[in-house]
């Protein structure tokens, strides 16, 4: 038996999920669908940060382009320490290719101009 909060609505629903999917605890069918999912194969947005070099800004915001196994996020975190971008950088743009071998993206979020102000090598 698994004991969840749902995350899909503000309600926080407590959710029960036992061995045969069963859900309950939910208020709407949305919870009774995250629960079997978060119980059978649960999987996260990622989001973080990257170096950057040549822009005002010595980190650049990134997230995955969709959702990867919750068991990869660790490994998926360790390839962005070996990233750095260069500047200009625009919102996004492919940071990482293939996360994990998902088929997921890391993708910036955010603009970053090419400025050489405060510019600090990675």
């Amino acid at each position: 038996m698994t004991e969840l909060i749902c995350i899909v609505c503000p309600k926080g629903c407590r959710l029960t999920v036992d061995d045969a999917l069963r859900v309950t605890g939910h208020s709407c069918p949305r919870g009774e669908a995250y629960g079997k999912e978060e119980a059978r194969h649960p999987v996260r947005v990622v989001t973080s940060t990257v170096r950057i070099e040549g822009g005002g800004h010595r980190r650049c915001p990134v997230k995955t382009n969709g959702k990867i196994p919750k068991g990869l996020i660790f490994e998926a975190m360790k390839t962005l320490d070996a990233v750095c971008l260069k500047a200009p950088v625009e919102i996004g743009q492919v940071a990482v290719n293939n996360v994990c071998g998902t088929g997921v993206d890391f993708i910036t979020t955010n603009e970053i101009s090419g400025t050489q102000e405060f510019f600090v090598p990675c």
